[in-house]
């Protein structure tokens, strides 16, 4: 015990500072130690044990005390001696990683070799050390280190001059503040020395420098925020909750219209909603619908100035006269490009050229009736009509007259069909027992075409009759020759064949006696029956 008290007090008298490994803690460490003397003083290498205590006065350096005690050691027949070893060093920590920390140390040591002969002597030296501290803890650590003890002149008597000891350890380390904590100003958790924010508000949340985080970035840090999700853009009152000036919903800041009356439906950005764009709120809108592009009237009703039926704003020709027919863009047309415009046009189809008056029809100085039918030249589709011949709304003779039917054939039987529109094409003749027409027929066949063309929804059937002269079978191929020969003529003219059907009847349905000569001259005929 008096060789403890001896080498505790020789170490508090004569040790420097020592190093530790983090600022302002304790290290307190038991460990195992090898001990290899110096071959002048014939003891064995041997295994022993010991303790530390160190302190640490900042991240590399700290002072620290050691002792290493060694089972006794065999001296002649019967003693033994009991060497203690005790060191007083300064410790630099060099950081090598989040687990690791290297050192380096020196210090004064003393060796006590116990009271056995001819080990009574105590010998004082220096020592220098390498070792490494690997953390498995925040506070536990397992240390290993190799120590080399050097005394320049020994005080033993059976040697002389110096001598070197070598010690290695390898034990573990527990660290602790021992109640001491480093200066915190603004009680963030982080140390003064590490903190990069040494004035966070108190409460807030700060990251491993110690500043403050604002998740999301409204200028409240978090820890102080109460709304902690608000929407970025929003302006926020101290607490970090978003305000709704006008309570439409949309906080203000990302309000872009930040005075919009109670109750009225806004849209994502807080603005009254306008469904059809034009300019007026739905909820004043009384025509919700309106097209895009239409000027409006404070109601949201569209406006059409001109009364054409187009809105203004789509009006192309926004001061259209009143009556005037429009397209689509409210533009007025004029077909017949007479200058007066369709749907004021009282005569639609006035040819080029022709000088009209204010309701578009041709002026009476104008107006031409070639062949006196009635029907002005601009729309007579058949301008050479014979004098006194009656004649359609399109100037061609009508060929037909519903209260003009062929007589009922003799013999016919009661509830036969009602006899059909008849005309006889008085003027059409054919060289003597041919079916060749004559020039003269041309006439009258030409005024038949006109008509025929200009009333495409007619279908005829061109007949062909005889007289009784000669045999039937002569007068019916006679016949049906002659009405070929007529459709023909007036397909050429532009009649369509489809419309047009060719029978030869021989002599039937005489129209006069076959005794005289004139009567067999006007059974000889070619009639055209109108066509249901």
């Amino acid at each position: 015990m008096h060789r403890f008290v001896t080498l505790g007090a020789a170490l508090a008298l004569g040790v420097a500072p020592l190093t530790a490994q983090r600022t302002h803690s304790y290290e307190f460490s038991a460990f195992g130690a090898w001990t290899k003397y110096d071959k002048a003083f014939n003891l064995a290498n041997r295994v022993g044990g010991g303790a530390r205590f160190g302190y640490f006065f900042s991240e590399v350096v700290g002072l620290e005390a050691d002792v290493v005690l060694q089972p006794d050691y065999p001296v002649g027949a019967s003693a033994t001696t009991e060497p203690l070893i005790g060191a007083a060093s300064l410790i630099f920590n060099i950081p090598t990683g989040d687990r690791m920390a290297f050192y380096v140390l020196g210090g004064y040591s003393r060796l006590d070799f116990g009271n056995t002969s001819p080990y009574r002597f105590v010998d004082g030296g220096i020592h220098g050390a390498v070792g490494d501290h690997v953390f498995v803890s925040q506070k536990l650590a397992l240390r290993l280190e190799a120590r080399m003890i050097y005394t320049s002149k020994t005080t033993a008597t059976f040697a002389s001059g110096a001598v070197t000891h070598l010690v290695g350890s390898v034990g573990l380390s527990f660290f602790d503040h021992g109640g001491w904590k480093p200066p915190d100003s603004d009680k963030d958790g982080v140390i003064d020395r590490l903190d990069a924010c040494p004035d966070t508000p108190i409460g807030a949340t700060v990251d491993a420098r110690g500043c403050p985080s604002d998740a999301d970035h409204d200028g409240v840090f978090d820890g102080l925020d109460k709304c902690a999700d608000t929407p970025a853009g929003a302006t926020v009152d101290s607490t970090g909750c978003p305000a709704d000036s006008d309570k439409d919903g949309v906080y203000d800041g990302i309000d872009q219209c930040p005075d919009t009356p109670a109750g009225i439906p806004v849209d994502a950005k807080g603005c009254p909603v306008d469904t059809d764009k034009d300019g007026v709120d739905d909820s004043k809108d009384k025509c919700p619908d309106t097209p895009a592009g239409a000027v409006v009237d404070a109601t949201g009703c569209p406006v059409d100035s001109d009364h054409d039926g187009v809105y203004d704003g789509l009006d192309q020709c926004p001061n259209t006269p009143p009556g005037a027919t429009v397209n689509a863009a409210g533009c007025p047309a004029d077909t017949d490009g007479d200058g007066v415009l369709d749907g004021i046009d009282k005569c639609p189809g006035t040819p080029t050229g022709v000088k009209v008056d204010v309701n578009g029809c041709p002026l009476l100085a104008e107006v031409r009736d070639s062949d006196h039918d009635g029907v002005p030249d601009d729309r007579d589709k058949c301008p050479n009509t014979p004098p006194n011949t009656a004649v359609d709304q399109y100037g061609c003779i009508i060929l037909f007259h519903e209260e003009r039917v062929a007589p009922p054939a003799p013999g016919a039987a009661p509830g036969a069909p009602p006899p059909r529109p008849t005309l006889i094409l008085q003027g059409v003749h054919f060289q003597t027992g041919r079916s060749v027409l004559t020039l003269d027929s041309y006439v009258v066949l030409d005024q038949v075409a006109g008509s025929l063309v200009a009333n495409p929804e007619i279908r005829i059937e061109i007949a062909g009759y005889t007289d009784s002269t000669g045999s039937l079978a002569v007068n019916t191929r006679l016949s049906n020759a002659r009405a070929l020969a007529v459709q023909h003529y007036l397909a050429r003219k532009g009649v369509r064949p489809d419309r047009m059907i060719a029978r030869g009847y021989g002599p039937a349905s005489p129209v006069a006696p076959n005794a005289t000569a004139a009567g067999r001259a006007q059974n000889r005929r070619v009639e055209l029956h109108k066509l249901q």
